[in-house]
C-alpha cells in the first residue's frame, strides 16, 4: 500500500499538491494511511518522494511546518497570513491515476 501512495505522490508536478484525502481516495485508503505512509519515510535514508507536496484539507501544513512551506515556496507555491496554500490555485487534477 504504501508503494502506491509513493508512487502518486510521485506524480504530483512540482508546484502542485494533492490533500492526504486525494492521495487515499486515488489509492482507495484513507487519508490517516496516507498520513502514516509519509511519516515512515522519514526513516528512510535516500527517500525520493516529494512529501512537501501532500497538505490538509485546508490547503495547510500538517506537519514539518517551515521546512514544508520552504520546499514548496521554492517551487513557487504562495502561502496566505494563515499559512494556507489555494487549492484552487495549486491543487492537481489526479484523475487517471492508478
Amino acid at each position: 500500500m504504501y508503494e502506491r501512495i509513493y508512487a502518486v505522490i510521485r506524480a504530483i508536478p512540482p508546484g502542485r499538491v494533492l490533500t492526504y484525502g486525494q492521495v487515499g481516495a486515488v489509492v482507495g485508503c484513507p487519508a490517516r494511511q496516507v498520513g502514516y505512509a509519509l511519516h515512515q519515510l522519514f526513516r528512510l535514508p535516500a527517500a525520493d518522494v516529494p512529501w512537501q507536496r501532500v497538505v490538509n484539507r485546508n490547503g495547510g501544513i500538517s506537519t514539518s511546518g517551515v521546512e514544508q512551506q520552504t520546499l514548496l515556496e521554492a517551487e513557487g507555491v504562495v502561502f496566505n497570513e494563515r499559512g494556507e496554500l489555494s487549492l484552487a490555485r495549486y491543487g492537481w487534477n489526479a484523475a487517471g491515476l492508478p
